[in-house]
């Protein structure tokens, strides 16, 4: 390489590096400014911290700040970002909840909250200024109505909405009927976006409608975007990573605006890659090696489970890094394929649970044949790739080397 080449590819580098400095640095001071200015606002619960809450259930700093490390990678930030995290998660009882349940089987909230050892995202769930959830409030009938009524008005412009369960539309939203002043769910969900600072669907359900929508849908049941025309982040799943729930929450709290999103709302720090991209698993696909059924020897090995139905290949969600049962294991791991919660109308769209798809095309493996017909090639079709690799190789090098 010649001296100016050298000189230029230095240049480049040391330009890019101080570029994403200056991008960090300016963060960083924006992110200090945000929980600066939320630290300026009054307390729920004056008596109680996230310290007490942390130390009344045997958890220690040490673990506190493991916890902020692994949502500060999460979150694609570099590892100086951390202590910002913690400090994050602390002012995050500042930030008011208004949690409305709609068409749903209340699975989400008790993912969350219901460990037999509460996990960090759970405690500091709890430990959030949560306005109004039916689930975890004292309040019922005309007290329950007067508090979203007093919290929607309190906190107007400044409240974080999350919505669990889809929204039923049929007989004018009659079928979700709640409360003494018999308020029709739909109508609820629209006056609770129409003032909120953000808005999640939390769960399938919310997010795309979920089981209530399956065909033939006799509620009408919507996604909570089709009843609002305000931005709506979905954090799908069935249910989702209680990680998704608070990391999605912790992103607006530090931001103080919305994350990418992909073409589905969904998080694209969360949302991005498909289970098969993360499975541990997949050098077994790669590979040609597939569990034929439940119980043979392949399942026994941990083969892939691409032919006994896995919907891996079109699911985009993280459970492999999250995993669920206080971050023990996932579906996958224990021996069952993804059913492709996380996406649109799963319940319509992904076939059969222990079957493949039939009328997918999986990507362009071998170019582009129905995934079922891919199952039993793959491996096949990359082992022969392999093999003319190396013959080309040796050929090429005799070519070179005739005498070796």
């Amino acid at each position: 390489m010649s001296v100016d080449k050298e000189e230029s590819v230095k240049k480049f580098f040391t330009d890019k590096n101080a570029k994403g400095d200056n991008y960090y640095n300016e963060l960083c001071s924006s992110f200090e400014k945000r929980i600066k200015q939320l630290k300026k606002l009054p307390k729920i619960d004056k008596e109680n911290s996230l310290d007490n809450v942390f130390e009344e259930n045997g958890l220690t700093r040490r673990d506190f700040m493991k916890w902020a490390a692994s949502i500060t990678a999460m979150l694609a930030l570099p590892g100086s970002f951390t202590p910002l995290i913690a400090d994050a998660a602390k002012v995050v009882d500042r930030l008011p909840i208004i949690w409305l349940h709609m068409a749903e089987c209340t699975g989400c909230s008790e993912a969350l909250l219901r460990s037999a050892h509460p996990t960090i995202d759970s405690l500091i769930f709890e430990h959030i200024s949560l306005e109004y959830h039916e689930t975890l409030m004292a309040a019922s009938g005309w007290q329950a109505e007067e508090n979203i009524e007093h919290a929607m008005e309190k906190y107007k412009g400044r409240y974080v909405l999350m919505v669990e369960g889809g929204i039923p539309t049929g007989l004018d939203g009659a079928y979700l009927t709640i409360g003494g002043h018999g308020k029709k769910g739909k109508d609820i969900a629209k006056e609770a976006s129409e003032n909120a600072a953000a808005i999640f669907a939390i769960g399938t359900c919310s997010a795309f409608g979920g089981v209530q929508a399956a065909i033939p849908n006799p509620t009408g049941a919507v996604a909570l975007s089709e009843v609002t025309n305000k931005t709506v982040i979905n954090v799908p799943g069935c249910p989702p990573s209680e990680k998704n729930i608070v990391g999605t929450l912790m992103y607006f709290l530090l931001y103080g605006n919305l994350p990418a999103l992909d073409v589905y709302n969904r998080p694209k720090w969360a949302y991005r890659l498909r289970i098969h991209d993360l499975c541990e698993r997949r050098g077994h696909f790669d590979a040609g090696e597939f569990v034929e059924q439940f119980g043979d020897d392949a399942a026994k090995d941990g083969f892939c489970l691409y032919k006994v139905g896995c919907k891996g290949p079109y699911t985009f969600n993280n459970c492999s890094k999250n995993k669920f049962n206080e971050d023990t294991s996932w579906p996958v791991q224990v021996g069952f394929g993804c059913i492709g919660c996380s996406e649109p109308n799963f319940w319509d769209t992904m076939g059969t649970v222990n079957e493949p798809l039939r009328d997918r095309l999986y990507n362009t493996t071998l170019g582009g044949i129905g995934a079922d017909a891919t199952a039993d090639r793959i491996g096949i079709g990359l082992l022969t790739a392999t093999v003319v690799g190396i013959a080309a190789h040796a050929a090429i090098a005799s070519v070179k080397n005739p005498k070796e």
